[in-house]
């Protein structure tokens, strides 16, 4: 359950996508613009025109998921375009950097905002 590892499918969503949609119009843009089925397990990934705002939808055994993850500092950056196959070409790996903000080089980073932590005594 709310489980995204290094063995699933990860297709991004070419262009900008609408982020007042929710996890059914998702699954229509998944059909109509992207050609494929929601249900087989893959995940899904839309980015909103600013490139703040991320979303993620997936099948799982009883239902869909829908993870979103919208950025305080920086933008997400994304990879090459394949005009070959006219998709991303994404892996678990590609996911984590563009949503960790790492850059290619190892000493850099993108910009983002480190959460406050707090400690809870109990």
């Amino acid at each position: 359950m709310f489980s995204l590892n290094d063995s699933m499918r990860y297709w991004l969503c070419p262009g900008f996508t609408d982020m007042r949609k929710g996890i059914s119009s998702l699954c229509g843009v998944v059909k109509e613009k992207m050609g494929c089925q929601v249900k087989n397990g893959d995940v899904f990934i839309f980015i909103g025109s600013n490139r703040k705002l991320m979303k993620l939808i997936h099948a799982e055994d009883g239902g869909m998921v829908m993870y979103v993850k919208r950025l305080e500092a920086g933008r997400f950056k994304l990879p090459e375009y394949d005009e070959q196959s006219k998709t991303y070409p994404m892996e678990w790996r590609d996911l984590v950097v563009m949503v960790e903000g790492i850059a290619e080089d190892p000493a850099s980073r993108l910009r983002r905002l480190r959460a406050e932590r707090h400690e809870y005594i109990i």
